[in-house]
């Protein structure tokens, strides 16, 4: 059984890895984006592996667009793994047209979600102005908003969502979810997408977590921000693609909402010149609400395990529906710069 694995990767789970696989056999991808198998050089177009895990080592900080052409060119693949939860890039639609199976990553919910309760508690408490009075030995004291009682409308309730839902309950505020299927859940009221907007007047923040799809895109419109409260704050932690930007911007001027927290861009890294830089009403990160502690070794855990469950017969968890892919794969290679990062997200 050969595995496409990022070398620092195999260094970490190697003993784990042959445990449950005895008969593995590595293709390794250094951090130049060389091939290496038994120890020797060996050539993209000469490698056959059956299962490729791109991971976030991959995405973050390795080799991503010479390991996902590897990838591309593997018609021998039957299993790709992910550590990444959405996949609405291209080259995953192109892997699963190649005849392989695609499975995704529920390990970034935490992060993200300890993410969006602390970017909200930050508009809330007045964290930099407290450390300014103690820089200037001044005994000051400032109001702030309480989380609970508020509102909090979670568009997008999968993993991440009720991860995010979970965590805000817990600070005693409302949640609404909102998803295209029913769930049975207890901490939350959960709608469907069209009940929206019965619901925003009164919701005092609310958190993008969405696959991006057709449906989802822009959801995020003219409209939407003239149904929200003018003191609200917008949290987008899914895809830069479901926030209409040019509507964000011209309603930011206007006070709605209060504050926008935007960790994803339709254009990544942010050019330089965006306005989002610089407004006063936004608090912008570089996509990276799932750059934890954990999420690595979290993965580590999702991909293990599904291997146990390849070895063994057993169904994979999580395999992609087809509904979350991208319909156009044309020039994907020439795309690949733009691939998701691993939290990402919803």
């Amino acid at each position: 059984m050969k595995i496409l694995l990022y070398e620092p990767t195999y260094r970490r789970i190697k003993n784990e890895l042959h445990e449950i696989a005895p008969n593995v056999q590595p293709i390794l991808m250094d951090q130049r984006g060389r091939l290496h198998e038994n120890g020797a050089e060996i050539s993209v177009d000469d490698i056959a592996p059956e299962i490729a895990w791109p991971n976030s080592e991959v995405y973050m900080e390795g080799p991503v667009r010479e390991y996902m052409i590897a990838v591309l060119k593997s018609r021998s693949l039957k299993w790709v793994q992910t550590s990444s939860a959405g996949v609405e890039h291209p080259v995953f639609a192109a892997i699963v047209n190649n005849g392989s199976v695609l499975t995704n990553s529920d390990a970034g919910g935490i992060a993200i979600a300890e993410f969006v309760v602390s970017s909200v508690l930050d508009v809330y408490q007045p964290f930099a102005a407290r450390r300014e009075a103690q820089t200037k030995r001044e005994w000051s004291r400032f109001r702030f908003r309480e989380i609970s009682g508020t509102q909090w409308m979670i568009v997008g309730f999968g993993n991440i969502g009720q991860a995010v839902g979970v965590r805000a309950r817990a600070f005693g505020a409302n949640i609404i979810g909102v998803r295209r299927s029913a769930v049975d859940c207890d901490f939350a009221t959960v709608i469907r997408p069209a009940e929206m907007y019965d619901h925003l007047p009164d919701t005092d923040v609310v958190v993008v977590a969405a696959a991006l799809n057709p449906d989802t895109h822009h959801i995020i419109s003219t409209d939407f921000l003239s149904a929200m409260k003018p003191d609200s704050v917008l949290v987008n932690i899914g895809r830069g693609g479901h926030v209409d930007e040019a509507a964000l911007l011209d309603s930011l001027d206007r006070g709605i909402p209060g504050t926008a927290v935007l960790d994803v861009f339709d254009e990544e890294p942010l050019p330089p010149e965006s306005p989002f830089w610089s407004h006063p009403r936004v608090r912008l990160t570089p996509h990276n609400a799932a750059s934890s502690d954990g999420v690595v070794h979290r993965n580590d855990r999702v991909f293990l395990d599904n291997l146990r469950r390849y070895v063994n017969g057993q169904p994979l968890n999580r395999i992609v529906d087809a509904h979350m892919l991208a319909q156009n794969t044309d020039g994907v290679e020439q795309d690949l710069g733009a691939l998701p990062r691993a939290e990402e997200a919803p």
